[in-house]
């Protein structure tokens, strides 16, 4: 018979810190955990919503929003194509996530789509000033080139890898802020504007050769030839390449299978851009195309750069095969820039010979 009188035997304390201990540890890993995945799908959603290209404006509108900032003026020739150029400058660096190019922490520092795209826009961005420092604001090749534009071109000069002392993003920012000085010049009669059609045709000149590198480069992307270095390939005069693959340099960014979507969304920038900068110079120089009987080509141009940056439906860039079942974005995306660049090519000749 059990003696009720005596009490159970004591746990040892031992075994109670273990266990406790224990159940610290778990509690621990549970919440290291859980603020591991809170931070992962705060990353995936922020790179979901950067990672959207920005809506297209309205340059009259933007135009109209730019005279009332600067307290008035006129919608004299170069207001809409400036005013366009501004939009683009400060879509760059005002969009969701604001300029990735230079980032160093994630999300910006893991996503290259986006910042692919904003080389391209740069790219269009400096053309478009190179074109008003050293054309539209001059009457002539012996004329003073206009100081704020010239701060500009400089400013956008920047590399866009660049992140401190100065980071990328202020240089450009203090160069939009000089177009704007250029700007209200511009609208106040202080600033002249010249839409010739010499200068419209130096500047298709050189985005001729922009939408000309794309082409190649777009195309070599799509296709399966092994790349080939045309100095190193033996090409001459007697034996052209075969495809549009030899003419890219071997270890290029078409070359490389893994790089194929940096091409295609800097090719996509670049396209976003040139076509707000179509639609002001569409304004700004409707004399000189009607003279020329050019609006139609010009209308062309800004057809197919909005079939270029049609939304993708598809979360990744495709490279399909010929026919297949798969889409080839690459090609699609060279097909628009072909036309664009054709349309380009005619205009600057009517310009010059029309």
């Amino acid at each position: 018979m059990n003696d009720l009188s005596t009490p159970p035997p004591a746990i040892p304390r031992v075994a109670v810190h273990g266990e406790r201990r224990r159940a610290g540890v778990s509690r621990a890993w549970r919440w290291a955990l859980g603020a591991s995945l809170a931070v992962l799908l705060l990353l995936v959603a922020l790179m979901l919503h950067w990672g959207r290209q920005p809506p297209m404006f309205d340059v009259v509108a933007r135009a109209q929003a730019e005279l009332s900032t600067a307290g008035g003026g006129e919608m004299l020739p170069g207001v809409m194509t400036t005013a366009a150029i501004i939009g683009i400058g400060d879509t760059l660096l005002h969009k969701p996530g604001g300029f990735l190019h230079n980032d160093r922490l994630p999300p910006g520092a893991v996503m290259d789509n986006v910042p692919s795209w904003e080389c391209g826009v740069v790219m269009a961005l400096r053309d478009a000033v190179q074109a008003l420092r050293d054309d539209f604001s001059r009457a002539q090749t012996q004329s003073v080139e206009n100081l704020a534009v010239k701060r500009a071109d400089m400013k956008l000069a920047m590399d866009p890898k660049a992140w401190v002392l100065p980071a990328a993003e202020d240089a450009y920012g203090e160069g939009i802020a000089a177009l704007r000085t250029y700007f209200d010049e511009l609208a106040t009669g202080q600033a002249h504007f010249y839409p010739r059609a010499d200068n419209l045709a130096d500047y298709l000149g050189l985005v001729e050769k922009r939408l000309g590198n794309f082409g190649v480069r777009l195309g070599a992307a799509a296709g399966t030839t092994p790349q080939v270095d045309p100095a190193m390939s033996g090409i001459t005069k007697d034996s052209p390449p075969t495809s549009t693959a030899a003419l890219v340099p071997a270890g290029s960014a078409s070359a490389d299978p893994a790089r194929i979507d940096d091409v295609f969304f800097c090719a996509r920038g670049y396209s976003w851009a040139l076509l707000h900068v179509m639609r002001g110079i569409d304004q700004d120089f409707a004399s000189v195309l009607a003279d020329k009987n050019a609006g139609r080509q010009l209308w062309r141009i800004v057809h197919d750069l909005e079939g270029a940056i049609k939304p993708m439906r598809s979360p990744v860039v495709l490279n399909g095969g010929g026919f297949g079942l798969l889409a080839n974005h690459s090609m699609v995306a060279a097909s628009y820039v072909a036309r664009v660049n054709a349309a380009v090519i005619d205009l600057r000749l009517l310009l010059e010979q029309g």
